[in-house]
């Protein structure tokens, strides 16, 4: 569900870029970032494609210059329009879902509402308890149906807590049962001796979008 749409998603932003918009118009219409280095954004989207001299004097003159094509327009409407029945689709699924009481899916829901970020096209959990997100994983795959390739981890850890990096990275790949694709943000000891003690195995988060 969610890497299809971010391939239209991406797909859309390429055709606009082409026609000539700039990065943060771009990123206003799809609502996604700018540009970010973990997340999709209009700039790690279409940062190869070049800009005739016309349009880029057109980005700088402002809006005075030739209106963007009408087939954009109504894309960009479809567009919407598709997105708006697919939410509330999927709405009306998990009310029904809701229903059955399955508890999985309860707990799921439940963690979510509480730790999850809240994000357009794009599902983020972040913890420090390895059961917490253990169970948040269970959730996404077993009721949400997400496939295990779409699920990415980052850990965020300090360094002084007397742990080797790879016994952290241990810690939470072999209980989380997820392909060995992840990132690792380190605080280096000279910043992290206030919290020397605390949460040895650091922070993981799961993303899929």
């Amino acid at each position: 569900m969610f890497v299809r749409a971010k391939r239209r998603e991406r797909e859309l932003a390429r055709e606009l870029r082409t026609s000539g918009l700039p990065y943060r118009e771009i990123a206003r219409r799809l609502a996604v970032y700018v540009n970010s280095a973990y997340m999709n954004s209009a700039y790690r989207w279409t940062k190869d494609i070049e800009l005739t001299p016309e349009q880029r004097e057109h980005n700088l003159r402002g809006p005075t210059g030739p209106q963007n094509p009408d087939h954009i327009r109504r894309r960009m409407a479809a567009w919407s329009a598709r997105c708006r029945a697919k939410r509330l689709g999927f709405q009306t699924q998990g009310r029904l879902a809701a229903l059955e009481a399955n508890r999985l899916h309860l707990a799921g829901c439940m963690l979510y509402w509480a730790e999850g970020a809240k994000s357009r096209n794009q599902v983020k959990f972040a913890n420090s308890d390895i059961a917490m997100v253990r169970l948040f994983r269970d959730f996404l795959i077993d009721c949400m149906a997400i496939d295990v390739e779409s699920v990415s981890l980052r850990l965020n850890v300090y360094t002084n807590n007397g742990l080797a990096i790879g016994e952290i990275e241990g810690h939470w790949l072999t209980r989380l049962d997820l392909p060995r694709k992840h990132s690792l943000n380190h605080t280096p000891t000279s910043s992290s001796g206030m919290a020397k003690g605390r949460l040895p195995y650091g922070v993981c988060t799961l993303t899929v979008g």
